[in-house]
């Protein structure tokens, strides 16, 4: 019976952690601040600029972003650099930020 609870307070205590993953929509905001300076504000960049994030795919922006961090895409930009100080959960958090945002 001992183990059985022992179990279980590990079962809890690794879905906890599961549940503190899950970043927020402000955080998700501020971390996409960051883009700003090239990207625009909220992802929209100015004419002949930087490409626009504001309303693109998610998936295509998290397949990006985790190319940029893995090296598969030449280093022609930061944006090796900057991708590789997030984590995949942040990458999808900035994404999904850019995605809601319109266009």
């Amino acid at each position: 019976m001992k183990m059985k609870h022992i179990l279980t307070a590990a079962a809890l205590v690794a879905a906890s952690g599961l549940v503190q993953a899950q970043i927020d929509p402000l955080q998700a905001r501020s971390l996409a601040a960051s883009c700003a300076a090239c990207h625009g504000t909220d992802g929209r960049a100015q004419p002949g600029g930087m490409v626009s994030l504001a309303g693109s795919n998610k998936n295509d922006m998290i397949k990006k972003m985790q190319d940029y961090k893995a090296g598969r895409i030449p280093a022609a930009t930061i944006m090796h650099q900057l991708a590789k100080g997030y984590t995949d959960e942040q990458i999808e958090a900035i994404a999904g930020y850019f995605a809601a945002q319109k266009r």
